[in-house]
């Protein structure tokens, strides 16, 4: 019997799921089927922990000698290329903890920057439990580390499961658990693949270098894994009870609204350059402008030969430092001249320019941090190339320097540039004098790098004065051509949109409204 949906003397159940609501049902449908799939994924990989775990607590032969043999097979590979020896250890640092304790830091300081408490607790607690179950695990397994005939790396602890396998998969499983679903869909294609490589890489690279059994890698993905999924169904239900309207399953699926605060910046937003090439070109007119100054001050400087310097107070102040030398203010010094590597520099400068995004929704921040830095770099090596001048005629702390590329000094250079660079930003983009200060105090460490490099006989007191006119004339070109903070009253140049379009509208949050109130 047909119902006339017209009839006021009818009444239709609308919650109802019946053929009038096709699309109800479907979703149901598609509803139950996923729950399906995600209930016995989640059991196999419980059960396939489970299972190695029993295997390997009882010592069964089988499993045992085919771990030994893997790891004898790989190891052996490994022993006999240098290079290749290089390549794993640095791919497993990817997984210490020390990486993945940055990486969740900077995560969270960023989700409490762009107000999201709820996630940022999710990262942290997530990242607690795996960081605290693994070596409960470790300790009631207590699977010794592999024996390998010629051991290529060394480290403590018990073997299974793999901490570094765990960790990596927990630590980067959360970063695109949050960030992922708030990128377009190539960019999160991108994103999962490469964190899938860098976790497969990390593992691996245990075994090839020997510290870890096949069955203690797969131990460690499959736990950290297990955690992660409970953990993330947990937050789920938190997020359920706190009535969060909009939220999806993962903590990444926020509503509509918080969307933007995921992402790196907003949809719609200034093009990062309004006039590229002629940015281009004052750069590179700057460059060769600055790099033929310092070579000619490099060459007044140098001396004879490069040997001895032309001034003769240059060679004086650094041989009354290297006299009066003391294992205490060695000891002391030598943490500052670490800050001026190159690894300390890169990764300072990657947490700079991922904060600075954060807080201003505008990658014009990381642009001229990376035009800075990348400057400064290529300044230094032309300059030291040409000079060529030898270093200081006195004992060397460091006994690897090179011969050569006294002036300017890399390391002095280096960390002004970055230094003062995040100062510049902090300084326009707040009016907070706590901030502020704070800004100003990481000056000190640049003029710190530099007494340890004198005190170290790395550099001539000219060699300093070198690297500071090198990193504050190009630090300030930099900021002048790329304006990374438009100036009061006007829009930056790559800012500048008509009046009214929805560029126009504002982005997000100035420095100022972000951070926390200053105390």
């Amino acid at each position: 019997m047909s119902v006339d949906r017209h009839d006021p003397n009818v009444v239709i159940d609308a919650d109802r799921p019946s053929a009038e609501h096709p699309s109800e049902v479907a979703a149901a449908e598609r509803f139950v089927a996923r729950g399906g799939v995600a209930l016995v994924g989640v059991a196999a990989v419980g059960i396939g922990f489970g299972v190695l775990t029993a295997l390997v607590r009882a010592r069964w032969e089988p499993l045992l000698s085919a771990d030994q043999a893997v790891t004898d097979s790989v190891v052996a590979m490994v022993a006999r290329n240098t290079i290749l020896r290089e390549i794993l250890s640095g791919v497993t640092d990817l997984g210490a903890t020390g990486t993945l304790v940055l990486v969740l830091a900077v995560s969270t300081l960023w989700l409490l920057l762009r107000r999201q408490p709820r996630l940022a607790a999710y990262v942290v607690l997530t990242a607690t439990g795996g960081l605290i179950l693994n070596p409960v695990v470790k300790e009631l397994v207590a699977r010794l580390r592999p024996v390998v005939e010629t051991p290529v790396y060394r480290t403590d602890g018990w073997s299974f499961p793999s901490g570094h396998a765990m960790s990596s998969l927990v630590c980067y499983g959360i970063v695109l658990l949050v960030f992922a679903p708030a990128l377009r869909t190539n960019t999160r294609r991108v994103t999962v693949g490469f964190a899938v490589l860098i976790v497969t890489a990390v593992g691996l690279s245990r075994i090839a270098l020997g510290v870890h059994y096949l069955t203690d890698v797969l131990a460690g993905w499959l736990l950290g894994t297990l955690w992660l999924v409970l953990a993330t169904v947990a937050f789920h239900r938190w997020r359920g009870d706190a009535h969060v309207e909009g939220a999806g399953p993962l903590p990444g699926d926020v509503p509509p609204a918080d969307r933007d605060d995921l992402r790196p910046v907003p949809d719609r937003h200034p093009p990062l350059a309004a006039h590229p090439w002629r940015e281009v070109g004052e750069l590179a007119v700057a460059w060769v402008l600055l790099v033929g100054a310092l070579i000619g001050l490099g060459m007044l400087v140098r001396g004879p030969q490069g040997h001895t310097p032309a001034l003769r107070w240059d060679h004086t102040a650094v041989a009354t430092l290297a006299e009066h030398r003391t294992p205490a203010l060695t000891s002391v010094l030598n943490v500052f001249g670490e800050l001026g590597n190159t690894t300390a520099i890169i990764v300072a400068a990657l947490v700079v320019a991922v904060l600075a995004v954060a807080v201003l929704r505008s990658l014009r921040p990381v642009l001229f941090l990376g035009v800075a830095l990348l400057g400064e770099i290529t300044v230094f090596l032309t300059t030291a190339a040409i000079v060529d001048r030898s270093r200081p005629q006195v004992p060397h702390l460091n006994p690897d320097l090179p011969p050569t590329s006294s002036f300017p000094s890399g390391h002095v250079a280096a960390s002004l540039t970055l230094y003062a660079a995040t100062a510049a930003l902090v300084w326009a983009t707040t009016r907070r004098w706590p901030y502020r200060l704070v800004a100003a105090a990481a000056m000190l460490i640049p003029v710190l790098v530099a007494a340890q490099r004198l005190y170290a006989g790395a550099h001539y007191p000219t060699d300093i004065v070198g690297a500071v006119l090198l990193s504050s004339i190009w630090t300030a070109i930099a900021w002048w051509v790329i304006e990374p903070v438009a100036r009061s009253g006007r829009s930056s140049r790559a800012g500048a949109v008509p009046p009214g379009s929805a560029l126009s509208r504002p982005t997000g949050l100035s420095m100022a409204e972000t951070l926390p109130p200053a105390p």
